[in-house]
């Protein structure tokens, strides 16, 4: 069953570790559905949050994390890597969830959206009404967290939060 939009409108540090063991469904250009098990998050809250893409304020890259929970924010990092996010809370309120992984085994962001093949084609759509990229209900296995990763550029207390969110084996 897909998740709807009303999950995504919760705040971030809610929907991040619900998200783990979550279903990633891709329905590729030749119809063909993938799907993957999320096996790690990342959460990201709001222009408080100095290692979250908004607390540089509302620019155009950023404009998707400011409309309403349930959409995709898609970016290039370091010109060479898709990188998939899930906009949560109402709209205006810049919050995402990083998918960092999944079980296929795809252990980082970039490899999971390469075997996806997703790209910037898909930032902006709303997931709950999507049949291109959808997420479906999962298991809820055990979660333990940890620190973000790659965030060095973030200062304290934004670098050691523990808004990582990893499925226990």
């Amino acid at each position: 069953m897909k998740i709807d939009g009303d999950f995504f409108r919760q705040d971030v540090l809610k929907v991040a570790p619900q998200l783990v063991g979550a279903v990633i469904c891709r329905r590729l250009p030749d119809g063909t559905v993938i799907r993957g098990c999320v096996t790690e998050t990342e959460a990201y809250r709001g222009q408080e949050d100095l290692a979250c893409h908004a607390s540089k304020g509302r620019t155009p890259r950023t404009e998707m994390l400011y409309r309403e929970g349930g959409h995709s924010y898609v970016y290039l990092v370091y010109g060479l890597h898709w990188l998939f996010n899930v906009v949560t809370g109402p709209k205006d309120v810049p919050q995402g969830v990083l998918i960092r992984a999944m079980d296929k085994p795809l252990d980082g962001p970039a490899k999971w959206t390469k075997a996806f093949q997703v790209t910037g084609g898909q930032n902006g759509l709303y997931l709950p009404a999507s049949d291109e990229i959808w997420m479906e209900e999962g298991a809820h296995p055990a979660v333990r967290t940890a620190p973000r990763v790659g965030i060095d550029y973030a200062a304290e207390p934004w670098k050691s939060m523990p808004w990582r969110f990893i499925a226990q084996k």
